[in-house]
């Protein structure tokens, strides 16, 4: 031993300053008014970028809680022709991933934790959509989300591929979140007032790139 004292990567502080915020963001969110006029005005926002435009196909989840109303989003995306995978989470609390073509309330199911989910699961792997939606408790303008604690989304970030886009509403900003090296930042976040990129361009990656 040389007498240092090592230092964690992660201070031990983070983890509990994160639960703290969950608390207070979720109770922020619940308290935003007009939710859906604001759902709407966020989706037609991201509708209108050109990444969303240029993309086959898209990953969104279905809203939770009081989470921004995404079946504005799914609508438009189905009617413009596009693939649209949702996730599905199975009772061991692993998130897989299932194209859908519709919306009725039929097709679809309660899962873990609320969240609806097909009644009939096509497997869709990450990798194999072009733009990933991902919902949120809370947002800096670094592109860092706060999300349920559980990593799912982390872990699907890294693994897939082409632009990911934060939705939320603009109360739910926060000016700086803590960070632990499994955070995986967004590319864009898109509120009802405005479109946040952390990157130059990343609105319009995809149509670049076909060009």
């Amino acid at each position: 031993m040389d007498g240092r004292v090592r230092e964690s990567a992660v201070p031990p502080t983070t983890s509990l300053l994160k639960r703290a915020l969950r608390r207070q963001a979720g109770e922020r969110r619940n308290a935003i008014d007009d939710r859906a006029g604001r759902s709407a005005a966020i989706c037609a926002r991201l509708v209108a970028l050109p990444i969303f435009q240029a993309a086959a196909s898209i990953h969104c989840s279905l809203p939770i809680r009081s989470e921004v109303d995404t079946r504005f989003l799914i609508d438009a995306a189905l009617a413009a022709g596009k693939a649209v995978a949702v996730p599905v989470v199975g009772n061991d609390h692993a998130l897989d991933h299932s194209w859908i073509d519709r919306l009725d309330a039929e097709a679809f199911v309660t899962g873990p934790h609320g969240i609806l989910q097909p009644r009939e699961v096509r497997p869709a792997a990450p990798g194999s959509w072009d733009l990933t939606v991902a919902p949120l408790l809370a947002f800096d303008r670094a592109g860092y989300r706060l999300g349920y604690g559980k990593g799912l989304y982390d872990r699907l970030l890294a693994q897939a591929r082409g632009v990911s886009i934060g939705v939320a509403f603009a109360a739910q900003e926060e000016p700086c979140l803590p960070r632990e090296p499994h955070d995986v930042p967004l590319d864009i976040i898109v509120t009802e007032y405005e479109i946040i990129q952390r990157r130059p361009g990343a609105a319009t990656a995809l149509r670049d790139a076909q060009a």
